[in-house]
């Protein structure tokens, strides 16, 4: 299988995955599964938090005016700069 394929997936799919993932109780498995789990469940979340991040600058450029667009970008502002926060 090619690794570097990127695949599509319904954002809905991608919120219910990583709400099951949560769900599940993994300090009865090995180390080892605890590690790819958790690297599973933060790269999931990593690319739901980027897609929040694309839809909140494209609020930016969707704005019919001054205000909305001073306040679509001060949320922007706020999301990058939570986002960065987590790396």
């Amino acid at each position: 299988m090619n690794n570097t394929v990127n695949v599509k997936i319904p954002l809905s799919l991608l919120v219910q995955t990583i709400y099951v993932l949560e769900l599940i109780d993994t300090a009865i498995y090995d180390r080892s599964i605890q590690i790819d789990y958790n690297n599973v469940l933060c790269a999931l979340n990593k690319k739901k938090e980027a897609l929040e991040l694309r839809e909140a600058y494209s609020a930016i450029i969707r704005s019919k005016d001054d205000d909305s667009r001073h306040l679509a970008r001060m949320r922007y502002l706020d999301q990058r700069r939570a986002f960065r926060r987590d790396f």
